[in-house]
Protein backbone atom coordinates (compact mmCIF):
# COMPACT_ATOMS: atom_id res chain seq x y z
CA UNK A 1 0.00 0.00 0.00
CA UNK A 2 1.20 3.68 -0.93
CA UNK A 3 2.47 5.53 1.77
CA UNK A 4 -0.18 8.87 1.77
CA UNK A 5 2.23 11.89 1.76
CA UNK A 6 1.27 14.57 4.47
CA UNK A 7 -0.74 17.08 4.02
CA UNK A 8 -2.56 21.14 4.34
CA UNK A 9 -4.17 20.00 7.66
CA UNK A 10 -0.80 18.61 8.56
CA UNK A 11 1.33 20.46 11.72
CA UNK A 12 4.21 19.55 9.60
CA UNK A 13 3.09 21.71 6.80
CA UNK A 14 2.19 24.78 9.18
CA UNK A 15 5.37 24.48 10.56
CA UNK A 16 8.24 22.78 8.39
CA UNK A 17 8.87 25.25 5.35
CA UNK A 18 8.55 28.81 7.83
CA UNK A 19 11.83 30.65 6.76
CA UNK A 20 12.19 30.60 11.04
CA UNK A 21 13.50 27.28 10.82
CA UNK A 22 16.34 28.36 8.93
CA UNK A 23 17.38 29.90 12.08
CA UNK A 24 17.86 26.63 13.47
CA UNK A 25 20.28 25.50 10.12
CA UNK A 26 23.91 25.65 12.46
CA UNK A 27 21.62 23.28 15.02
CA UNK A 28 20.49 21.11 12.64
CA UNK A 29 24.03 20.54 10.82
CA UNK A 30 25.68 20.54 13.87
CA UNK A 31 23.46 17.79 15.73
CA UNK A 32 23.54 16.09 12.74
CA UNK A 33 27.04 15.74 12.18
CA UNK A 34 27.91 14.83 15.70
CA UNK A 35 26.66 11.11 14.54
CA UNK A 36 29.40 8.91 14.38
CA UNK A 37 28.99 8.06 10.68
CA UNK A 38 27.13 10.77 9.54
CA UNK A 39 30.21 12.94 10.43
CA UNK A 40 32.45 10.79 8.79
CA UNK A 41 30.64 11.02 5.74
CA UNK A 42 29.97 15.03 5.82
CA UNK A 43 34.03 15.41 6.72
CA UNK A 44 35.03 12.62 3.71
CA UNK A 45 32.66 13.41 0.40
CA UNK A 46 30.81 16.54 1.29
CA UNK A 47 31.74 20.22 -0.06
CA UNK A 48 29.46 22.21 2.06
CA UNK A 49 32.46 24.06 3.78
CA UNK A 50 33.45 25.50 0.47
CA UNK A 51 29.91 26.28 -0.78
CA UNK A 52 27.87 26.59 2.66
CA UNK A 53 25.15 29.21 1.56
CA UNK A 54 24.58 27.24 -2.22
CA UNK A 55 24.23 23.78 -0.21
CA UNK A 56 21.95 25.29 2.22
CA UNK A 57 19.49 26.81 0.72
CA UNK A 58 19.66 24.64 -2.54
CA UNK A 59 19.08 21.25 0.13
CA UNK A 60 15.90 23.20 1.23
CA UNK A 61 14.27 22.30 -2.13
CA UNK A 62 14.02 18.32 -1.95
CA UNK A 63 13.94 18.18 1.90
CA UNK A 64 11.37 20.53 1.97
CA UNK A 65 9.48 18.56 -1.30
CA UNK A 66 9.14 15.58 0.98
CA UNK A 67 6.81 17.71 2.94
CA UNK A 68 4.96 19.69 0.45
CA UNK A 69 5.16 17.74 -2.69
CA UNK A 70 1.61 16.01 -2.38
CA UNK A 71 1.35 13.26 -4.84
CA UNK A 72 5.18 14.05 -5.76
CA UNK A 73 6.53 13.59 -2.53
CA UNK A 74 7.21 9.93 -3.00
CA UNK A 75 9.15 10.45 -6.20
CA UNK A 76 11.31 13.84 -4.30
CA UNK A 77 12.04 11.35 -1.05
CA UNK A 78 13.57 8.41 -3.73
CA UNK A 79 15.70 11.26 -5.06
CA UNK A 80 16.81 12.47 -2.09
CA UNK A 81 17.44 9.26 -1.00
CA UNK A 82 19.22 8.52 -4.22
CA UNK A 83 21.87 11.41 -2.83
CA UNK A 84 23.06 9.15 -0.44
CA UNK A 85 23.74 5.77 -1.91
CA UNK A 86 27.56 6.41 -3.08
CA UNK A 87 28.34 7.94 0.35
CA UNK A 88 30.33 5.07 2.46
CA UNK A 89 33.77 4.45 3.79
CA UNK A 90 36.06 3.87 6.45
CA UNK A 91 36.17 6.53 9.14
CA UNK A 92 39.66 7.64 10.93
CA UNK A 93 38.94 5.00 13.63
CA UNK A 94 38.20 1.97 11.51
CA UNK A 95 34.31 1.95 11.72
CA UNK A 96 32.61 1.68 8.55
CA UNK A 97 29.81 3.91 7.50
CA UNK A 98 26.52 4.26 5.12
CA UNK A 99 24.59 7.41 4.84
CA UNK A 100 21.78 4.63 4.18
CA UNK A 101 22.18 2.75 7.18
CA UNK A 102 18.92 2.95 8.84
CA UNK A 103 19.87 4.27 12.20
CA UNK A 104 22.29 7.07 10.42
CA UNK A 105 19.70 8.15 7.75
CA UNK A 106 17.00 8.34 10.74
CA UNK A 107 19.35 10.37 12.95
CA UNK A 108 19.52 12.76 9.68
CA UNK A 109 15.79 12.77 9.93
CA UNK A 110 14.67 12.82 13.10
CA UNK A 111 16.91 16.41 13.73
CA UNK A 112 14.52 17.94 11.22
CA UNK A 113 11.66 16.99 13.27
CA UNK A 114 13.14 18.33 16.48
CA UNK A 115 13.90 21.40 14.47
CA UNK A 116 10.21 21.27 13.65
CA UNK A 117 9.62 20.94 17.35
CA UNK A 118 12.36 23.29 18.91
CA UNK A 119 11.41 25.70 15.90
CA UNK A 120 7.25 25.71 17.60
CA UNK A 121 8.09 26.47 20.48
CA UNK A 122 10.95 29.33 20.48
CA UNK A 123 9.57 31.20 17.72
CA UNK A 124 5.94 30.21 17.05
CA UNK A 125 3.58 30.33 19.92
CA UNK A 126 4.51 26.92 21.78
CA UNK A 127 3.12 23.24 21.35
CA UNK A 128 0.89 21.31 23.48
CA UNK A 129 1.64 17.65 24.13
CA UNK A 130 -1.36 16.90 21.78
CA UNK A 131 0.67 18.97 19.09
CA UNK A 132 3.90 16.93 19.87
CA UNK A 133 2.41 13.67 19.57
CA UNK A 134 0.70 14.83 15.86
CA UNK A 135 4.06 16.09 14.90
CA UNK A 136 5.51 12.47 15.71
CA UNK A 137 2.91 10.71 14.03
CA UNK A 138 3.64 12.73 11.01
CA UNK A 139 7.29 12.65 10.65
CA UNK A 140 6.84 8.81 10.96
CA UNK A 141 4.23 9.16 8.29
CA UNK A 142 6.95 11.70 6.62
CA UNK A 143 9.81 9.13 7.28
CA UNK A 144 7.93 6.21 5.46
CA UNK A 145 8.46 7.89 2.04
CA UNK A 146 11.41 6.92 2.18
CA UNK A 147 10.98 3.68 2.27
CA UNK A 148 14.32 2.60 4.12
CA UNK A 149 13.92 0.24 7.07
CA UNK A 150 11.50 1.18 9.83
CA UNK A 151 13.51 -0.44 12.48
CA UNK A 152 15.36 2.55 14.05
CA UNK A 153 12.44 4.75 14.32
CA UNK A 154 10.28 4.62 17.70
CA UNK A 155 7.11 3.70 18.20
CA UNK A 156 5.62 6.25 20.42
CA UNK A 157 6.60 10.44 21.47
CA UNK A 158 7.18 9.04 25.02
CA UNK A 159 9.82 6.52 23.30
CA UNK A 160 10.96 9.16 20.99
CA UNK A 161 12.10 11.30 24.15
CA UNK A 162 14.18 8.32 25.31
CA UNK A 163 15.84 7.80 21.77
CA UNK A 164 16.86 11.42 21.67
CA UNK A 165 17.70 11.70 25.05
CA UNK A 166 20.23 8.75 24.16
CA UNK A 167 21.58 9.94 21.58
CA UNK A 168 22.39 13.03 22.98
CA UNK A 169 23.79 11.53 25.52
CA UNK A 170 25.53 8.46 24.98
CA UNK A 171 26.02 8.27 21.35
CA UNK A 172 27.09 11.80 19.82
CA UNK A 173 30.44 12.38 19.33
CA UNK A 174 32.70 15.78 19.48
CA UNK A 175 34.29 15.67 16.04
CA UNK A 176 35.83 17.46 13.21
CA UNK A 177 32.86 17.68 11.01
CA UNK A 178 30.37 19.53 14.11
CA UNK A 179 34.06 21.71 14.84
CA UNK A 180 33.90 22.85 10.92
CA UNK A 181 30.13 23.66 10.74
CA UNK A 182 30.44 25.75 13.81
CA UNK A 183 33.53 27.63 12.55
CA UNK A 184 31.96 30.55 11.32
CA UNK A 185 34.53 33.24 11.52
CA UNK A 186 35.26 32.84 7.72
CA UNK A 187 32.11 32.66 5.55
CA UNK A 188 31.01 34.24 3.11
CA UNK A 189 28.64 37.27 2.73
CA UNK A 190 24.96 35.54 2.53
CA UNK A 191 23.38 35.58 -1.25
CA UNK A 192 20.59 38.00 -0.05
CA UNK A 193 22.87 40.27 1.03
CA UNK A 194 25.27 40.29 -1.95
CA UNK A 195 24.80 44.20 -2.83
CA UNK A 196 26.80 44.90 0.32
CA UNK A 197 30.35 45.84 -0.24
CA UNK A 198 33.28 42.85 1.32
CA UNK A 199 34.50 45.10 4.03
CA UNK A 200 31.24 45.94 5.56
CA UNK A 201 30.46 42.33 5.87
CA UNK A 202 34.12 41.39 7.24
CA UNK A 203 33.39 43.93 9.88
CA UNK A 204 29.77 42.63 10.68
CA UNK A 205 30.88 39.04 10.10
CA UNK A 206 32.37 38.26 13.62
CA UNK A 207 29.61 39.72 15.48
CA UNK A 208 26.92 37.77 13.46
CA UNK A 209 28.93 34.50 13.60
CA UNK A 210 28.95 35.15 17.45
CA UNK A 211 25.62 35.57 17.63
CA UNK A 212 24.14 32.03 15.23
CA UNK A 213 26.74 30.44 17.81
CA UNK A 214 24.79 31.64 20.61
CA UNK A 215 21.64 31.30 19.74
CA UNK A 216 22.43 27.74 18.67
CA UNK A 217 24.18 26.65 21.77
CA UNK A 218 21.30 27.74 23.38
CA UNK A 219 18.76 24.74 21.21
CA UNK A 220 21.17 22.37 22.05
CA UNK A 221 20.59 19.55 24.65
CA UNK A 222 22.22 19.65 27.95
CA UNK A 223 24.17 17.19 27.35
CA UNK A 224 25.33 18.22 23.87
CA UNK A 225 26.09 20.86 25.07
CA UNK A 226 28.84 20.26 27.66
CA UNK A 227 30.01 17.44 25.55
CA UNK A 228 31.08 20.48 23.22
CA UNK A 229 32.22 22.35 26.33
CA UNK A 230 29.98 25.43 26.18
CA UNK A 231 28.85 26.74 29.33
CA UNK A 232 24.83 28.33 29.37
CA UNK A 233 23.39 30.37 32.54
CA UNK A 234 19.67 31.28 33.74
CA UNK A 235 20.61 34.77 32.02
CA UNK A 236 21.21 32.74 28.94
CA UNK A 237 18.42 31.16 29.18
CA UNK A 238 16.40 34.14 29.67
CA UNK A 239 17.60 36.16 27.21
CA UNK A 240 17.29 32.98 24.41
CA UNK A 241 13.72 32.96 25.12
CA UNK A 242 13.07 36.55 24.88
CA UNK A 243 14.86 36.43 21.26
CA UNK A 244 12.79 33.59 20.47
CA UNK A 245 9.78 35.66 21.68
CA UNK A 246 11.08 38.97 19.42
CA UNK A 247 11.34 36.67 16.52
CA UNK A 248 7.38 34.96 16.69
CA UNK A 249 6.29 39.11 17.06
CA UNK A 250 8.34 40.26 14.40
CA UNK A 251 6.62 37.14 11.59
CA UNK A 252 3.02 38.47 13.00
CA UNK A 253 3.73 41.25 10.21
CA UNK A 254 4.48 38.63 7.73
CA UNK A 255 2.17 37.87 5.44
CA UNK A 256 1.21 34.08 5.36
CA UNK A 257 2.43 32.83 2.24
CA UNK A 258 5.81 34.86 2.60
CA UNK A 259 6.98 32.67 5.92
CA UNK A 260 7.11 29.98 3.74
CA UNK A 261 10.13 29.12 2.17
CA UNK A 262 9.10 28.86 -2.18
CA UNK A 263 8.75 25.10 -2.53
CA UNK A 264 6.68 25.29 0.40
CA UNK A 265 4.72 28.49 -0.81
CA UNK A 266 3.88 27.03 -4.17
CA UNK A 267 2.19 23.89 -2.30
CA UNK A 268 0.21 26.41 -0.59
CA UNK A 269 -1.04 27.75 -3.74
CA UNK A 270 -1.51 24.74 -5.31
CA UNK A 271 -4.11 23.31 -2.77
CA UNK A 272 -6.40 26.78 -2.75
CA UNK A 273 -6.33 26.32 -6.32
CA UNK A 274 -4.25 29.15 -7.62
CA UNK A 275 -2.33 27.44 -9.52
CA UNK A 276 -2.65 23.71 -11.13
CA UNK A 277 -2.41 20.70 -9.19
CA UNK A 278 0.22 19.84 -11.55
CA UNK A 279 2.09 22.64 -11.95
CA UNK A 280 6.06 21.56 -12.53
CA UNK A 281 7.83 21.70 -8.94
CA UNK A 282 9.79 24.74 -7.95
CA UNK A 283 13.41 23.95 -8.01
CA UNK A 284 16.63 26.13 -6.54
CA UNK A 285 17.70 29.18 -8.48
CA UNK A 286 20.57 28.37 -10.16
CA UNK A 287 22.71 30.94 -7.77
CA UNK A 288 22.18 28.08 -5.65
CA UNK A 289 24.03 25.26 -7.51
CA UNK A 290 27.31 23.19 -6.96
CA UNK A 291 30.37 24.05 -9.25
CA UNK A 292 30.16 22.88 -13.21
CA UNK A 293 33.05 20.56 -12.46
CA UNK A 294 31.02 18.79 -9.57
CA UNK A 295 26.73 18.90 -11.35
CA UNK A 296 27.34 15.31 -12.81
CA UNK A 297 28.02 14.13 -8.61
CA UNK A 298 25.00 11.58 -7.80
CA UNK A 299 25.23 13.43 -4.40
CA UNK A 300 24.22 16.47 -5.65
CA UNK A 301 20.76 17.88 -6.08
CA UNK A 302 20.31 19.69 -9.81
CA UNK A 303 17.50 20.43 -11.65
CA UNK A 304 17.50 19.53 -14.89
CA UNK A 305 15.86 22.97 -16.18
CA UNK A 306 18.54 24.95 -14.17
CA UNK A 307 21.39 22.27 -14.66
Amino acid sequence: MAVQPLGPESLTWKYFGDWRTVLMALWAGSMQNMHPELGAGVEEHSRFFAERWQRLFRSLYPIGGVVYDGPRAAETARAVRGYHETIQGVDARGRRYHALNPGTFYWAHSTFFMLTVVAAERMMGGLSEADKRRLFDEHVQWYRLYGLSMRPVPATWEEFQSYWDRMCTEVLEDNKATRDVLDLRGIAKPPFVSWMPEPVWWVLRLGIAKSFVWWTVGLYHPAVRERLGYSWSRRSEVLHRLAGRAIGLAFRLVPHDRRYHPRARAAWRRVRGEVPADAPLVETPARNLPPLSERDSPIHYVPREVS
